[in-house]
């Protein structure tokens, strides 16, 4: 399965690159990030609150993926 992972804001930021393509047999988009979050420089997807959208729908981490796909991972939104 090939995939297109986009990162936003800090994440993009503490990684360097706005998008990778990674292939694998990933079946939710945890399984994305987790394969992500141990490459060097990425710990920051470890991270408890962060956002992601597939195919641009926010969605849980549980959210299965298909060949194709566009995820994406970003910070949680504060605001005052």
């Amino acid at each position: 399965m090939n995939l297109t992972v986009k990162f936003f804001a800090r994440y993009r930021e503490a990684l360097g690159v706005d998008l990778v393509k990674v292939e694998g047999d990933f079946a939710t988009v945890d399984d994305v990030r987790a394969l992500l979050a141990q490459r060097d420089g990425a710990e920051v997807l470890s991270e408890q609150n962060l956002m992601c959208a597939r195919n641009e729908d926010l969605c849980q981490l549980d959210e299965p993926v298909s060949d194709g796909d566009e995820v994406a991972f970003f910070p949680t939104v504060t605001g005052g």
